[in-house]
């Protein structure tokens, strides 16, 4: 799905040449040495995780925190910062090859599927990566809205991976996928873990 004229992630540059952080720097203010220092092929020897390319980029230059202080990315384990809020929702393996079927849109999700949870909100919604594949590159972002109205499906699938969501999510060209209407209103802010 193409929600805007320039593919911003497929390749981890815009069509003008803009990597991710980039873009989304421009929406957040570029951070001075906050991002976190995630030894990626340690991560991936010990658990078999590999994270899209747009994500680790992310987590270099902003690191793990709070976006417009509703949004909370998760991280893998990073220097000075050992836990890991990303790696508690891991209810899979991720070497063995999945076995699911999707598209954007409507979707009906179960705990059997491949979800990695990514980040979440104040209100109890969930951002996740479909996992569909052995090729991170290639994962959707699935969000379950907490607050629906009636009838409403609680699930959304978007057809993008995770720089692209987050982007358009910032700056409008894509549906609020959150359940608090007002959360994406500019100016934008990042409060890293490391300032409190």
């Amino acid at each position: 799905m193409r929600w805007c004229e320039f593919d911003i992630f497929g390749d981890g540059l815009r069509g003008d040449g803009i990597s991710s952080p980039v873009m989304v720097g421009r929406l957040l203010g570029v951070p001075e040495g906050r991002g976190d220092v995630v030894d990626w092929a340690a991560l991936e020897r010990e658990t078999g995780l590999r994270l899209p390319a747009d994500y680790r980029d992310f987590v270099a230059v902003f690191g793990g925190g709070e976006l417009n202080e509703y949004l909370a990315v998760r991280i893998p384990p990073a220097e000075g910062r050992p836990e890991s809020r990303l790696l508690d929702g891991l209810g899979f393996d991720p070497r063995e090859e999945p076995q699911t079927d999707g598209g954007a849109g409507v979707v009906e999700l179960s705990e059997e599927d491949r979800l990695l949870p990514f980040a979440t909100t104040v209100n109890g919604d969930v951002a996740f990566w479909i996992c569909d594949s052995l090729d991170p590159e290639s994962w959707d972002v699935v969000v379950f809205r907490r607050q629906v109205p009636y009838g409403t499906a609680p699930w959304r699938r978007y057809g993008m991976g995770f720089g692209e969501f987050l982007a358009g999510a910032l700056d409008g060209t894509l549906p609020n996928p959150f359940s608090d209407g007002s959360w994406n209103i500019p100016p934008h802010g990042y409060r890293n873990w490391r300032e409190g």
